[in-house]
């Protein structure tokens, strides 16, 4: 048994040999035999021997370097374990130096202390105050003052002279008498082009500043004066102001004028008339210009014709002839030219004249009454494409701002308004043509009625 496993171990190692041999001789064509198989093996193991002695060389080095890093590293840490713990001590040392020194400052300052805290809320209120005051246009430099003096108020290594504190109530007196005077200086004023130029103003407190004949608008970021793009609506004329020397004048005054004039911003962006007239675009203009030009041509027609055919009508009334220059002169014509008819015939013929004379009498008045229905509804087709629009335009960008939509919405009802001004006049007009042609109709049936009434009493 012992020699048939020995047999199949060194039959195992032959073919191993033998498959390794192959390998060998499938990779490197120069080992034809076993001796030169061997050498190869030889030289591989070798080879490889000195491939694993430059790893291990390579790891032992890179082992070497870390723990060096290592060493380094808890070094370090020690050293700033130690200065940290160094530290802790010195802060709990000035900490105690810190609290003796405030003790021994309250101490000192007793009842100074609520003055020099009331003292410091005055110059944080100075400061707001002088930052968006337009009396700082006329004295320059108190907001630094202010500034500064809130700095050192607001340290605790150093204190306000007394010098210091007079001023500070001086500027506080200052800004309060200041504000209730009108006075003249020179400033800086931009237009509306961005230009520059020093000219004399007139300052209303601090709520006003009028020059030229022009109301001005205070910019607090830039401390400058700045010449609208438009004038205020409806305010008085400030040049009166400019040009008085004494007494009172009527002005316009803005109390959020030191924070940008929130409210006279407000009136300038309103539109006017001009402005109006363009948001309602085409729709509005036909509506203005088209239908309404064609409506008050009509009214201011008919009312003349109507008013001229009622004067001759009324002078026919006192007449005992008749005139053909008035429809009830021809209709009474008609009955002084048959006087020899029945009464029947003579009935119809006037009924025909009095037909004859209706379509002048009442000539453009349906015309009236249409363009008087229409201009609603062109308002109201203005208005429903405009909120589209707006809605188009939400939908695109958003809701983020109210004032956009509310804009959009305002221009939108514009043609609405437009349409209600030309329809309401044009109905009243309207009823007003129509009760004076109903008028001169009741008097032709009226005297046609009393001519037949006569004719049929004579027989």
């Amino acid at each position: 048994m012992k020699v048939f496993a020995k047999n199949n171990i060194l039959r195992i190692a032959a073919a191993g040999v033998l498959l390794f041999a192959g390998a060998v001789q499938a990779q490197d064509n120069k080992a034809t035999s076993l001796d030169q198989l061997l050498q190869l093996m030889k030289e591989s193991r070798v080879r490889e021997s000195q491939e694993h002695q430059q790893r291990e060389a390579e790891f032992l080095r890179e082992k070497n370097q870390r723990a060096a890093l290592l060493a380094n590293a808890e070094k370090t840490r020690a050293q700033e374990e130690a200065r940290s713990t160094e530290l802790e001590a010195t802060y709990e040392k000035q900490d105690l130096q810190i609290k003796a020194l405030r003790a021994q400052l309250d101490e000192r300052m007793g009842s100074l202390k609520e003055l020099f805290g009331h003292l410091k809320t005055a110059s944080g209120d100075l400061q707001a105050n002088l930052k968006n005051s337009l009396v700082s246009l006329q004295y320059p430099g108190r907001d630094e003052f202010a500034v500064e003096l809130s700095k050192k108020m607001d340290s605790e290594t150093s204190l306000p002279t007394i010098e210091e504190i007079e001023r500070l109530i001086y500027e506080i007196q200052r800004e309060t008498v200041e504000a209730g005077k009108v006075v003249r200086f020179k400033a800086k004023v931009a237009t509306a082009d961005g230009q520059q130029s020093e000219q004399e103003v007139v300052r209303i407190g601090n709520y006003g500043v009028v020059s030229g004949g022009k109301y001005l608008f205070f910019s607090p970021d830039s401390d400058t004066l700045n010449v609208p793009r438009m004038q205020p609506a409806g305010l008085p004329d400030p040049s009166k102001l400019e040009n008085a020397t004494s007494g009172f004048t009527q002005v316009g005054v803005d109390p959020t004028l030191p924070l940008g004039g929130e409210i006279m911003q407000i009136i300038v962006s309103r539109p006017d008339l001009k402005e109006r007239l363009s948001q309602g675009g085409l729709v509005g203009y036909i509506i203005i210009f088209g239908l309404g030009g064609i409506g008050l041509i009509l009214i201011i027609w008919r009312f003349v014709a109507l008013t001229v055919i009622g004067g001759k009508v009324s002078k026919q009334l006192k007449s005992s002839r008749a005139t053909t220059d008035n429809p009830l002169g021809r209709v009474l014509k008609v009955a002084e030219d048959n006087p020899e008819i029945d009464t029947e015939s003579l009935e119809l013929k006037l009924e025909e004249a009095v037909l004859k004379e209706r379509p002048s009498i009442e000539s453009g008045l349906n015309m009236i009454k249409i363009i008087s229905m229409v201009a609603p509804l062109m308002g109201l087709l203005g208005t429903v494409t405009g909120m589209i629009q707006t809605f188009q335009a939400i939908t695109d960008f958003g809701a983020g701002d109210p004032k956009l939509m509310a804009g959009g919405i305002s221009t939108a009802l514009v043609t609405t308004v437009q349409g209600l001004i030309v329809a309401i006049p044009t109905v009243f007009m309207h009823t007003i043509l129509s009760g004076k042609a109903k008028r001169i109709v009741h008097v032709l049936e009226e005297q046609s009625a009393g001519i037949i009434a006569e004719k049929a009493e004579s027989k």
